[in-house]
């Protein structure tokens, strides 16, 4: 990765750090942090200074950097297939009326279906993460209809990727081994340590911004590609600002979601 030094400042250290991950669309995992200045208050205004902090990209050692090429054309290929195969469940047509009772007798074994999804999906992630030279202990955490999947890591940047490229498809690959073993409507998350709720910090911040954006310019504002859960979280958070509408543009994987007035 490119060591591209950014220097930003806010109110507060935390505020200029969240800030800087924004601008270089990384994770706290992802960046080394040097506090420049944690700011001051001032007195009625005056003397009033900013924190200041500086953040630069890790840079991977050689033999890292190999392990994340194999790693990324691991998954690519695996994503694929993913897709190829989620493709074939999507399709496949809907049970008729008279097989409604083979239906149940499946609905009765749905405890074991879930227990053998969960499995599944665990073994696959544990195995796959040792092909990026890392160890890992793989947990999931039902929550109705969303089950997370928390990997405790050792070497947490590596499995995340560049721009969440690996945690990502990970999380595609997932989504389509449970689908294999269950097919109700399940949404599937995997997560390394904090990274969705950084994420979807950062996503948060780059909606305000654009709103605040699109209201000042009148203009739509077209943002960069994104995955269709983070596309989906975007929207949701801007529903509830009613100056606004979203819609995406685009194919996959290069759709984009455009935030514009409300009409």
């Amino acid at each position: 990765m490119e060591n591209k030094k950014i220097v930003v400042s806010d109110v507060t250290v935390d505020r200029a750090i969240s800030k800087g991950l924004d601008q270089l669309n990384l994770s706290s995992h992802e960046v080394d942090i040097t506090i420049i200045s944690e700011g001051k208050k001032g007195l009625f205004g005056f003397g009033k200074k900013e924190a200041e902090v500086s953040l630069s990209p890790k840079t991977l050692t050689d033999p890292q950097d190999d392990r994340q090429l194999d790693a990324n054309e691991l998954v690519e290929d695996a994503v694929e297939r993913a897709e190829e195969a989620h493709d074939e469940i999507s399709d496949e047509s809907v049970p008729e009326k008279e097989e409604l009772d083979e239906v149940i007798e499946e609905n009765a074994d749905f405890e074991s279906s879930r227990e053998a999804a969960i499995n599944g999906v665990i073994d696959y992630l544990s195995e796959t993460i040792k092909t990026y030279g890392a160890s890992a202990e793989v947990k999931a955490e039902v929550s109705r209809n969303v089950i997370t999947f928390h990997i405790d890591t050792d070497k947490p940047g590596l499995i995340i990727g560049k721009h969440g490229k690996i945690i990502n498809a990970l999380q595609t690959l997932a989504q389509t081994i449970f689908q294999q073993h269950e097919r109700n409507r399940v949404s599937v998350v995997v997560n390394v340590g904090d990274y969705r709720e950084r994420r979807a910090k950062v996503l948060e911040n780059m909606a305000d911004r654009t709103t605040e954006r699109v209201l000042r310019t009148k203009q739509p504002v077209f943002l960069e590609p994104l995955p269709a859960f983070e596309r989906k979280q975007i929207h949701a958070y801007l529903s509830k600002t009613p100056e606004v509408s979203t819609h995406s543009e685009g194919k996959e994987p290069h759709r984009y979601l455009v935030v514009e007035l409300a009409k």
